[in-house]
């Protein structure tokens, strides 16, 4: 996700802005920052681009998940549905509020099973958090239909999803409220940050007061503002805010070069009949960050990864059912209930059930899945030859496994 591909004299500029005037920190100081207001600014094109009434920014898309769940009301004891396959952050978010991360199956889509999130509603499910992965959605649709059925509220992660729509709305703004992130490797990017999007005044209210200390925010003199309820530091700052907004005006640009190159590849790995591809609820929408798709077998997926290995090529490629951050049967840390500080027994007695072994349906997905992340830098010579080493080890791979047999 390869924002930080193309910085330039627009970043730069921004940044020196908030260099030139000396304040970095986006509240307060209003008559030294010579008329700089980054994280005011982007939050405003937040909302122009992607259609969303508010936006609020923070520190990081952990830091987003986290005030968005706490804007929600979800806390102690609290159930969310969540995919095997995402990111750390989406359940450290949860175990963050005190509420309890109820992982369940992906499907080929590689974000939520709906039937699988129908299975796992209890009395105490609050909240459906769909996670899309790798540029492109979950069924929209389908989930919204469950969370109406059963007055549950739909978070959306769409941290790896920046750009991508679902008939027509972005990803981020069609659930109660949505999140970005903005680190150093996602679309777009602030180097560190993220943002809660939302359409509803109250929860940008809350949201907005959260991440600033519990700051009501409603009076001229930063030390005069009231604090209706608890909160916390999950500020950005100007200097981060800065690279910001001056990569969101060249989304367009990325999202155009990404799908383009997108489109190369996938044509010359289309060549082999043996590769399938994930599905895409809205073809359309997707924003081409990632060409995910699927060989045979776990076996195969593993002998076409290791021939990757030895031919020194496979950067760029990921096997995320190895992979330590992305998919649950590599998060010892969480089946082990390693927290640093003690969790609550809900939480506890959720994580005891637990194992690497747990979700057999997506580990039949996850295991034949490579993504191969797609770059803003290649030249159609560097896309050709990527995509002929891809289909020439695959092809290596199953003509040895056939003469195996």
């Amino acid at each position: 996700m390869p924002g930080f591909e193309l910085f330039g004299g627009e970043e730069r500029k921004e940044v020196n802005d908030v260099l030139d005037s000396g304040i970095l920190m986006r509240y307060g100081f209003d008559g030294l920052r010579k008329g700089n207001w980054k994280a005011k600014e982007l939050e405003t094109a937040i909302c122009n681009v992607f259609g969303a009434k508010y936006a609020q920014l923070v520190s990081s898309g952990t830091a987003a998940l986290t005030t968005a769940f706490t804007a929600l009301g979800i806390g102690y004891g609290d159930e969310v549905i969540m995919p095997a396959f995402t990111f750390v952050a989406s359940f450290e978010a949860v175990l963050s509020v005190g509420a309890v991360p109820v992982m369940v199956d992906v499907d080929d889509t590689l974000t939520l099973d709906p039937q699988a999130v129908r299975n796992a509603i209890t009395p105490k499910t609050k909240c459906v958090m769909p996670v899309h992965m790798c540029g492109s959605m979950a069924d929209l649709d389908a989930l919204l239909a469950i969370c109406k059925e059963h007055r549950l509220m739909l978070l959306e992660d769409a941290c790896q999803s920046i750009g991508a729509q679902y008939k027509g709305r972005y990803l981020g703004t069609i659930g109660q409220a949505g999140t970005f992130s903005f680190d150093f490797v996602k679309t777009i990017t602030c180097a560190e940050g993220g943002a809660v999007l939302t359409n509803s005044e109250d929860l940008y209210v809350k949201a907005d007061g959260y991440t600033d200390h519990g700051h009501d925010h409603k009076g001229v003199d930063r030390g005069a503002d009231l604090h209706p309820f608890i909160g916390y530091n999950y500020r950005i700052s100007e200097l981060h805010a800065a690279v910001g907004l001056a990569q969101i005006r060249k989304l367009d640009k990325f999202l155009a070069i990404q799908k383009n190159n997108h489109q190369q590849l996938k044509a010359i790995l289309s060549t082999v009949p043996e590769i399938t591809y994930r599905q895409i609820p809205d073809p359309t929408g997707d924003s081409c960050t990632f060409l995910s798709w699927f060989l045979p077998t776990e076996a195969t997926t593993r002998n076409f990864v290791a021939e990757l290995k030895e031919q020194g090529i496979l950067a760029g490629n990921f096997y995320w059912f190895d992979n330590n951050w992305h998919y649950y049967r590599k998060w010892t840390h969480l089946h082990q209930a390693a927290s640093l500080n003690r969790l609550n027994d809900a939480q506890l007695a959720a994580l005891e059930k637990l194992s690497p072994d747990a979700f057999p349906a997506s580990d039949r997905i996850i295991g034949r899945c490579i993504s191969t992340a797609i770059s803003l830098a290649w030249t159609e010579e560097q896309i050709k030859e990527k995509g002929e080493k891809i289909v020439a080890a695959v092809k290596k791979v199953l003509s040895r496994e056939k003469a195996a047999v």
